[in-house]
C-alpha cells in the first residue's frame, strides 16, 4: 500500500510554499481572513472566470502569483456551511485529496466563519484524505509515477506533509485521535478484502485477528478440531473439499463495565468461493476472493473499538473457510448436522456462506448471550439484484435494532435498506429430508437466505447485513477508490458510538 500522508493541525497563518488549499463557502466568495491570506486572495479574483459559485466540491485551481514560494492554489467549495454534517467534511477531505498529486508540502486552510468549534470539521476533512489516499499496490514492483493523486493507483514518490490550519488545533487534534481509531479499521477491512486468496487462506486470517491482541482485544482461534468437538457440521461441510483448514476467531474486547453484557458482530470469512461442486462460471471468479468482506468488516470494527478504547463490551466472531472442489468435497443433496442440532439438506453448495454464519451465529449465541447479534456477510447476488450498488439489504427481527443500523447508515453513508422477513417466506425452505435446506429456489434469494440464518438465532435480537453489493467492486466515491471498500465499519462503529457506550 502507498505511504499514506502525514497530517497536522495548525493556527491560521500563511503558508510559506507548497500547495494551498483553501475552502469557499456558498456563492464563491472566501472569508475576510482568507482575502487577507496572500497569496490565497489571487483566488477570489479567478472564480468569475471559472465560473466558480463555492458549490459542494467544486474546484477551482491557479498558479501562484509570481514572487511567492506557494506552488499552486486551489479552492474547494463546501455549499452552505451551515447545511454540512460529519459525512460532507469527510467527502471534502476526500476532495482534498484528490487534488494532491505530487505535492509533498499542503497547507488546507479551514477558515469559514462559525464552522469547527469543536474541531470536527478538520478532524473530519483529515479523515476524508486519508481514506481516499489509500491504495492497495503492495505487489506492484514498478510504480506508475504518472500524476495520478488521489486516484488509486500508486506513484512512486514521499507521502505528503499535510497541515490543517483551524481555529483550535488541540480540538482538532483530539477529534482526529478518534476519527483516526476507525479510518483504521476501514483500512485494515480494505486491505483483508483485497488481498488475493493464494495470500490470505483462513489460517492467515486468523492470524491477522491475532494481531489485535496488541490493543488490548482477547483472541481465540478454534482450529478443526475444536470445532468438530462443538459439533460444526455446518461450517465444516464447506471446508471440506479445500486444503486449507478452517477457523473461528472469536475477539473480545471488554471496554465496558463487566457485569454488562456484550453486543456481538458476527462476519462471514470465505476467503475465496469457487463455489464448491455447484461451481461458479468462469467470468467474474476471481473477485470472489472478497467473499470474506463481512468477516473483514468485523475485524476493522473490532480495531476501530479498541483503538479509540469504546467503553462498551463487545464480541466479534468470523468464521473462516475456502470453498473448493476435490474430491472430498461436499456434493448437492448432502446433508449436515449444525451445532444447534438442526439438519440441513445441501442442495446448492455455493449457497455456502449461511452454512458458515449458522454455526457462528449459534455459538455466539450460545457462549457469550448477547444483548444483539449483528451479522455481515456478502451473502447474495440476489440482494444486487434488489437494491444495486448503493444499499446493503437489513433483515431483523427486532425493529429498534434495525431503525438504529438504519439511522447509522443515513449518518455515514453506508446506507440500508430493510427487506421482509415472515412466514410465507420461511416456509419455502423446509426439506422434506431434513429440518431445512440450505436454498429456497429462484424467487426472493436474498430474503431466504436470511430465514435461513434466522432460525440459529433463537430470541435474540438480531440482524442481517447483506453486504454483497457494497463490500467490494462497489461504485467509487469521494473517500473510497479502492476495490475492498471496508463498508460496515464505520457504520457499526457508529451504531455503537450513539447508542451503547456507557
Amino acid at each position: 500500500m502507498t505511504s499514506k500522508p502525514s497530517i497536522s493541525f495548525a493556527r491560521p497563518g500563511t503558508p510559506k510554499k507548497g500547495t494551498v488549499i483553501v475552502f469557499s463557502a456558498d456563492e464563491g466568495g472566501l472569508s475576510d481572513a482568507a482575502r487577507a491570506n496572500d497569496p490565497a486572495k489571487a483566488l477570489d479574483r479567478a472564480f468569475p472566470v471559472a465560473d466558480f459559485k463555492g458549490k459542494f466540491a467544486g474546484v477551482v485551481e491557479v498558479l501562484a502569483p509570481e514572487g511567492t514560494a506557494v506552488d499552486r492554489l486551489v479552492a474547494i467549495g463546501t455549499g452552505k456551511a451551515s447545511s454540512l454534517d460529519d459525512y460532507a467534511w469527510l467527502k471534502l477531505g476526500g476532495v482534498v485529496a484528490a487534488q494532491l498529486r505530487k505535492a509533498t508540502e499542503v497547507a488546507v486552510i479551514l477558515d469559514i466563519p462559525d464552522v469547527d468549534a469543536d474541531g470536527a470539521a478538520a478532524a473530519g476533512i483529515a479523515s476524508g484524505i486519508l481514506l481516499r489516499s489509500y491504495s492497495f499496490d503492495k505487489y506492484k514492483t514498478k510504480k506508475d509515477n504518472g500524476d495520478k493523486g488521489g486516484d488509486g493507483k500508486a506513484e512512486d514518490r514521499k507521502p505528503a506533509r499535510i497541515t490543517i490550519h483551524c481555529a483550535d488545533p488541540a480540538a482538532a487534534k483530539k477529534a482526529f485521535a478518534d476519527a483516526e481509531a476507525v479510518v483504521g479499521g476501514v483500512l485494515l477491512a480494505r486491505d483483508l478484502v483485497n488481498e488475493p486468496a493464494n495470500i490470505l487462506g483462513p489460517v492467515e486470517f486468523a492470524a491477522q485477528a491475532k494481531e489485535l491482541e496488541k490493543l488490548g482485544v482477547k483472541v481465540e482461534i478454534l482450529t478443526e478440531k475444536e470445532m468438530k468437538k462443538l459439533g460444526m457440521g455446518s461450517l465444516l461441510g464447506v471446508a471440506q473439499g479445500s486444503v486449507r483448514p478452517p477457523r473461528l476467531a472469536v475477539m473480545q474486547w471488554n471496554g465496558g463495565k463487566a457485569k454488562d453484557k456484550p453486543i456481538a458482530f458476527v462476519g462471514k470469512g470465505v476467503t475465496f468461493d469457487s463455489g464448491g461442486i455447484s461451481i461458479k462460471p468462469a467470468a467474474g471468479m476471481e473477485d470472489m476472493k472478497g467473499d470474506m468482506g463481512g468477516a473483514a468488516a468485523v475485524t476493522g470494527l473490532m480495531q476501530a473499538l479498541a483503538a479509540r478504547k469504546a467503553k462498551v463490551n463487545v464480541v466479534g466472531i468470523i468464521g473462516i473457510v475456502e470453498n473448493m472442489v476435490d474430491g472430498n468435497a461436499q456434493r448437492p443433496g448432502d446433508i449436515v448436522t449444525s451445532m444447534s442440532g438442526q439438519t440441513i439438506e445441501v442442495l446448492n453448495t455455493d449457497a455456502e456462506g449461511r452454512l458458515v454464519l449458522a454455526d457462528a451465529l449459534w455459538y455466539c449465541n450460545q457462549r457469550f448471550e448477547p444483548k444483539f447479534m449483528v451479522n455481515l456477510a456478502t451473502l447474495t447476488g440476489a440482494i444486487m439484484v434488489a437494491l444495486g450498488q448503493s444499499h446493503a439489504g437489513l433483515f431483523s427481527n427486532n425493529d429498534e435494532l434495525a431503525e438504529r443500523l438504519t439511522a447509522a447508515g443515513t449518518a455515514t453513508q453506508e446506507k440500508l435498506w430493510r427487506m421482509p422477513l415472515g412466514s410465507d417466506y420461511d416456509k419455502l425452505i423446509d426439506s422434506k429430508t431434513a429440518d431445512m435446506k440450505n436454498i429456497g429456489g429462484r424467487f426472493g434469494g436474498s430474503i431466504t437466505a436470511a430465514q435461513f440464518l434466522q432460525r440459529f438465532v433463537k430470541d435474540t435480537p438480531w440482524a442481517h447485513l447483506d453486504i454483497a453489493g457494497t463490500a467490494m467492486g462497489a461504485p467509487s466515491s469521494e473517500i473510497n477508490q479502492s476495490w475492498g471498500s471496508g463498508y460496515g465499519v464505520r457504520l457499526l462503529d457508529r451504531l455503537v458510538r450513539d447508542h451503547y457506550e456507557g
